[in-house]
């Protein structure tokens, strides 16, 4: 029977490479157990309240407006894209829901124009 590959290379001595210093290893371990198990350690926020998902403190109602002018927007393209493929009453509502998107880009809009720009 002939064999398709070919025998491995012969491996280079790396006794020199493999010795275990245990105390190297038990150092390393309790760094490691230090980062994550100590006091000292900073704890995550409590998050009992049911919130998921939060707006990062510190942002400026410009950066706020601008997020949510450019998330209604992508909301209003894939409800436009949506409605055109409906009939009928479900697509009187698909249009309705893209009206209020609309108008709510207009205040965020509005709202962005008022705010003297950050430089």
């Amino acid at each position: 029977m002939v064999k398709i590959t070919p025998n491995p290379p012969t491996a280079e001595n790396l006794s020199s490479y493999t010795t275990l210093d245990s105390k190297e290893h038990r150092e390393a371990a309790e760094r490691a157990l230090n980062i994550h198990l100590s006091p000292d350690a900073p704890t995550k926020p409590d998050t009992q309240d049911g919130q998921v998902f939060s707006v990062a403190p510190g942002l400026s109602n410009e950066s706020v407006l601008t997020s949510l002018s450019e998330t209604l927007a992508s909301a209003n393209a894939m409800l436009d894209d949506f409605a055109f493929d409906l009939e009928g009453s479900r697509r009187h509502v698909a249009l309705g829901i893209q009206q209020l998107i609309e108008l709510s880009t207009l205040l965020a809009n509005r709202a962005l124009d008022n705010i003297e720009p950050t430089s």
